[in-house]
């Protein structure tokens, strides 16, 4: 197969932004509207770039596009060069005022409740003018974000090592524990059949979550069935008011549920692996300013 030549001219930038935005949008229709084009428009970059390659990036059905290994494996690159460029723009901005500077963080659950507002406050005293802009999303959806060059690092669990599209740096290590209000029929008891547990309702992390996974073992280690009546969120505030307004079970990290007021820990044989704490960043790319001095405050926190 003859390999195409990308650096002849042919290939834009718009080439690279929409086949990215089709992965992540999942229609045509989503990805023109991301990219502010029309429909024709985004059809015609589509079947130019398909020619430029000389494969089929997309798999046309009547509900829209499914990605073909083409594709997926164009995407990467593409994330890559557009990340490249958006932090080229990042850092050219910086250099000319430094004070000025923005710092894109991903947080979920485990991250997001104590040591990330800490480590803003910090940040902000340092640097007042600097902006800081905090995205909360599933764990996938902010590592395509990160890898894109959208975010500058995500905080929080690590479940992966270090790899050729990720650097991962340990912060601590957390223990998972699952807790109800003070007032719930369960709290203050020394000893709990597991088998009761599915009797109450649960807040539950959606199914891409580790923590899911995790809890979903815990049941069938023990034989027991999941809830049946459950709501599935990772909303730090959903899962807050659910916790102290009804009789609900949660796993929470201990930083979570230890800022919580009126809300205590099931005995210790009901709590979960301790997890890895920590910062992704994106390994195709450096830190700007910004993002280096939110790296250094949140590894001073974890070392204090």
């Amino acid at each position: 197969m003859k390999t195409p030549d990308l650096l002849d001219g042919r290939l834009k930038f718009r080439h690279l932004l929409l086949v990215d935005a089709i992965i992540r949008r999942g229609t045509l229709v989503a990805a023109a509207d991301e990219l502010h084009i029309t429909q024709p428009a985004a059809t015609r970059t589509l079947r130019e770039l398909e020619e430029l390659l000389g494969v089929p990036l997309f798999d046309r059905h009547p509900r829209g596009l499914s990605p073909t290994p083409f594709s997926e494996a164009f995407a990467a690159h593409a994330r890559a060069v557009v990340s490249q460029v958006r932090q080229a723009g990042k850092h050219m901005a910086q250099l000319r005022n430094a004070e000025h500077g923005t710092v894109a963080i991903g947080i979920h659950l485990t991250g997001s409740n104590a040591l990330v507002p800490r480590a803003v406050a910090m940040l902000k005293s340092r640097h007042p003018l600097l902006t800081v802009q905090l995205y909360e999303a599933l764990p996938l959806r902010l590592l395509s974000e990160l890898e894109s060059g959208r975010l500058d690092l995500v905080v929080g669990r690590l479940t992966q090592p270090t790899d050729e599209h990720f650097i991962r740096r340990r912060l601590h290590d957390e223990g998972v524990s699952l807790v109800v209000r003070k007032e719930h029929p369960l709290a203050g008891r020394e000893t709990i059949d597991p088998a009761e547990l599915s009797a109450y309702p649960w807040i539950l992390p959606d199914a891409e979550a580790r923590l899911r996974g995790e809890l979903e073992q815990f049941f069938s280690t023990r034989g027991i069935e999941m809830p049946a009546n459950r709501v599935e969120t990772t909303s730090y505030l959903a899962v807050r008011h659910l916790v102290l307004t009804t009789d609900s079970i949660a796993a929470l990290s201990n930083s979570i549920h230890e800022g919580l007021p009126d809300v205590v820990r099931l005995g210790p044989s009901l709590e979960l692996a301790s997890h890895s704490v920590g910062i992704t960043l994106a390994a195709s790319r450096g830190l700007t300013p910004a993002a280096s001095a939110m790296v250094a405050i949140l590894h001073e926190l974890a070392d204090g």
